[in-house]
């Protein structure tokens, strides 16, 4: 697929050249390709993710948060109704992006509690959602809005470090990262993630995807 794509993409580099002159040579907009395939592959970000759970990655707690069920049935068979089991956080750090593939919670309030696949140095986090375009009513309404991301020492620890408070933009791009805010961060292998509000749903909220980057330490 992708030497397809890179075919397509060399047949019209020759038509962009001999109709407008010159621009990008054959070898600068390959190299482009190349570069843009390999983040691709590198899970989006082209870092690597230390929550990720094929690597090591473990939710150990989601503290009082409760995860909603609306106990509505989504699928009939010979006449019986058929209630899927809602999806639990697990799916928030494993890897791919699928419609109604996430973890919601009851209201607005929020925790997850990450064990780490290595103590690191965090930099970066990156929070992804469906694209609006993807949502069957054309609304992400239970996008994460305001959120905090802790460094914890212990499971237990009530009071972590605070490693930065942002906002996702639910009008923007659907994979956002942010850089860690604390000046001197120090090291750790448990991060708490918190979500203090969404975009207007009154009844739950949707996690799809967290990531964290960091250095070994």
């Amino acid at each position: 697929m992708k030497e397809d794509l890179i075919a397509e993409i060399r047949s019209q580099i020759k038509l962009v050249n001999a109709n407008s002159g010159r621009g990008l040579s054959k070898d600068e907009v390959e190299q482009m390709i190349h570069s843009a395939l390999g983040v691709y592959d590198s899970d989006k970000t082209g870092l690597a993710d230390f929550a990720l759970e094929p690597a090591g990655g473990v939710i150990l707690s989601t503290r009082c948060t409760e995860t909603y069920n609306s106990h509505r049935p989504r699928l009939s068979i010979w006449g019986f109704s058929l209630w899927s089991e809602p999806n639990n956080p697990r799916v928030v750090i494993q890897p791919g992006i699928v419609p109604g593939q996430c973890w919601s919670f009851r209201g607005f309030d929020g925790y997850l509690v990450i064990q780490l696949s290595r103590k690191i140095v965090p930099t970066a986090f990156t929070l992804e959602h469906i694209p609006r375009s993807l949502a069957p009513d054309g609304q992400i309404d239970s996008a994460p809005r305001n959120f905090t991301v802790y460094g914890l020492t212990r499971e237990v620890d009530i009071a972590g470090v605070v490693l930065g408070q942002y906002t996702f933009d639910n009008l923007g791009v659907p994979l956002q990262s942010f850089p860690v805010q604390a000046h001197e961060p120090g090291a750790f292998s448990i991060v708490e993630l918190r979500i203090h509000s969404n975009y207007g749903n009154l009844n739950y909220t949707c996690l799809y995807r967290f990531r964290v980057h960091g250095h070994v330490a």
